[in-house]
């Protein structure tokens, strides 16, 4: 078991303070990370997954976290690269720490941010994927609209590309924060924060099919399966036991209607929000308002879709400029043709 030692200067604890191990500071800045941060359940989940395998390491390695200089922590760094864990991961994990150590700090169990001036890890540049229009139809086509979780899988599909949502975000919804008619939604992003999303004609018929057939029917059947059990009469989506649907069954009929689809590459609910964004901006939109409708809180997290984007429009140039070279290639082999026929 690790434990820190409260001090108030490099080596010189502060007298009488009580021992308290690693696990117990971690697990009170996991709590005002959820209660004052409005960090997510997933959020806090990883947070603790990260920062309880440094703290890990640290026990085996035999070093107290207090005692923590950046050459070490560069140690425990070279062998996540030697375990092949991507440099993505790499750096979330080192920014991750880095938070728990601030936090130390400001809690007297560290005079000073430990890992202070430590560099990050380079990340790749990777630009995000977007489902081709063709696939995106299929895909919205697939749910079976004669049953009720037919027409609650499409107003989910719906919803998840039509309103650029993050998983967490629908799964959270309840039928209050929806607007229909508005063609609107009231939701709770990153950081507990609020704000509307935006969605179109399809969206809202696939959403009012469902609440006037779909969800009464849903809740009827599971109220006869289990007539005491606690349902979520607020969530918008629910399960077919009258529960909140959860984000991993979201996940698992995203790619259930991919597969039925035929489509063949992998489809995820956060694709669908990318090509949300990817097909505005393709379409003209501005990108202070995708940015707002995305819920970034910097126009820099929005700007790498402007380079999907532009990468889209150079593929289809290229094609053309390709087709158009072909055609004045065939010219020629044309009438050559037919001036051996005459």
């Amino acid at each position: 078991m690790l434990t820190v030692m409260v001090a108030e200067a490099p080596g010189r604890p502060v007298a009488d303070a009580p021992h308290r191990t690693a696990s117990a500071f971690l697990a009170a800045y996991l709590r005002e990370l959820q209660a004052v941060g409005g960090r997510s359940p997933y959020t806090i989940r990883n947070y603790r997954t990260d920062i309880g395998h440094f703290l890990g390491w640290c026990d085996e390695q035999a070093h107290q976290p207090l005692s923590m200089t950046r050459a070490i922590f560069r140690e425990y760094l070279g062998e996540l690269r030697e375990a092949g864990i991507v440099a993505s991961s790499i750096t979330r994990r080192t920014s991750t720490i880095h938070g728990f150590y601030r936090y130390l700090a400001q809690e007297g169990a560290a005079a000073k941010d430990l890992l202070y001036g430590i560099a990050l890890p380079k990340r790749p540049r990777r630009l995000p994927k977007v489902i081709e229009p063709t696939y995106l139809d299929a895909l919205l086509a697939a749910p079976d609209l004669s049953t009720p979780r037919g027409l609650r899988d499409r107003a989910i599909l719906e919803l998840l590309y039509g309103g650029g949502l993050r998983i967490s975000e629908l799964v959270a919804l309840d039928i209050g924060q929806v607007r229909l008619e508005e063609g609107e939604a009231i939701v709770h992003g990153k950081g507990a924060k609020e704000r509307v999303v935006l969605f179109g004609n399809p969206a809202m018929d696939a959403l009012d099919a469902y609440l006037a057939d779909g969800r009464p029917a849903l809740l009827a059947a599971a109220a006869e399966r289990h007539p005491v059990a606690a349902q979520h009469r607020a969530a918008l989506f629910v399960n077919r036991s009258g529960g909140r649907l959860t984000a991993r069954s979201v996940q698992s009929l995203v790619k259930r209607y991919a597969l039925a689809a035929g489509i063949p590459v992998d489809v995820h609910p956060h694709l669908l929000r990318h090509s949300f964004a990817t097909h505005l901006l393709d379409g003209g939109a501005d990108l202070r308002i995708v940015q707002e409708l995305l819920g970034h809180s910097s126009a820099n997290t929005t700007q790498i879709y402007t380079h999907v984007s532009q990468a889209r429009q150079a593929e289809v140039s290229a094609a053309a400029w390709q087709s158009i070279a072909e055609q004045a290639l065939e010219k020629p082999r044309l009438r050559r043709r037919r001036a051996a026929s005459r």
